[in-house]
């Protein structure tokens, strides 16, 4: 059985959930990961605290009884000591590490400026731990056109068009499942997107698109479907699902020899920023539209994944033909002759 924010978080948490996802527009997923993040930190303070027996595993604390009082009693040394055990005790990695921080500067910042029902916060500072920038794995582009020429099968049609929106598009698995057939405004060859926070984003679609498209509409079942505005149809007629997006990807990878854990979904979103950015001469700005990213730190890391680009940078320098002087012979000191 799946986490559940209303059977096993307390009503202020609850209400914070809610803040989140309505006021915030952060998505499902991303605040069931924060509110994940509180019941693994509440449950390290009772565990902590002898509030429950030494040998009770973690997993098996409830925490909906924590009300306003436990939280206001909550110091910077039980924020610093719970960080240092996610770390120490559990492994966790700098990128969850991250999370489980923002997670808790979050939810303090709600209680202390938005609800003003706490006077001091905890976490005022805690700095996030910085996480490793690893340069995305993508597909050159010899693998890329691989992948799309062997798509096969009865839904050959829709497999492409789905493989060919990733690799020119670079969306989200999230934002092509979520596509309706509206957003696809022939009048312009644009395609709407719904991305991050419900934030929408236009972008224009190439003739590969618009020619994998026009074919999967051709196919498209017509009868007896029933989520008529969803553009990708599953087998049973209905939207979809990112599961069954994210297994139709893998079977692709692993027939052109790439199954192996580096490879997903994810990373064909990876391979069209690198292939836009290395083949297009592409503004990282443009780029940061494209994807759809909020902040241009995120999309600066393909700006490192050109080895020819930068070559060429080095070799464009006017000094970079430039021979180094002959060193003059030394002339022989006269006074040394005898």
């Amino acid at each position: 059985m799946g986490f559940s924010i209303k059977n096993e978080m307390s009503g202020i948490v609850q209400q914070y959930a809610m803040y989140l996802r309505n006021i915030k527009g952060l998505s499902a997923k991303t605040v069931d990961n924060y509110c994940m993040d509180l019941r693994t930190f509440f449950r390290f303070l009772k565990h902590d605290r002898g509030l429950v027996p030494k040998s009770m595993q973690l997993n098996e604390i409830t925490v909906q009884d924590i009300d306003l009082e436990f939280i206001r009693s909550i110091t910077t040394n039980d924020v610093f000591e719970f960080m240092n055990y996610v770390a120490d005790e559990r492994s966790n990695m700098s990128s969850t590490r991250q999370r489980k921080s923002s997670s808790l500067k979050s939810f303090f910042n709600y209680l202390t400026v938005h609800e003003k029902l706490l006077t001091e916060n905890p976490t005022e500072n805690l700095t996030p731990p910085k996480s490793k920038k690893a340069l995305p794995h993508f597909l050159s582009l010899e693998q890329s056109i691989e992948l799309l020429n062997a798509v096969d099968g009865p839904d050959q049609e829709r497999d492409r068009c789905m493989l060919t929106l990733f690799l020119n598009c670079g969306m989200r698995l999230s934002e092509l499942v979520g596509i309706n057939i509206s957003d696809v405004l022939r009048n312009n060859n644009t395609l709407r997107i719904l991305g991050k926070g419900n934030k929408e984003r236009i972008v224009y679609l190439n003739q590969a698109c618009l020619e994998a498209i026009n074919s999967y509409l051709a196919v498209r079942p017509k009868d007896g479907v029933i989520d008529r505005s969803a553009l990708f149809l599953s087998s049973r007629k209905q939207r979809i699902s990112p599961k069954t997006v994210q297994f139709i990807v893998k079977k692709y990878l692993a027939k052109i020899g790439l199954g192996g854990p580096g490879y997903s979904v994810h990373k064909l979103r990876h391979t069209a920023a690198t292939l836009m950015y290395r083949y297009g001469d592409v503004d990282i700005r443009v780029l940061q539209d494209i994807l759809g990213h909020e902040n241009l730190g995120t999309t600066e890391i393909y700006t490192h994944t050109s080895d020819r680009q930068m070559e060429a940078a080095v070799n464009s320098n006017p000094l970079a033909n430039m021979s180094l002087p002959k060193p003059q012979k030394q002339k022989k000191d006269e006074s040394s002759k005898t």
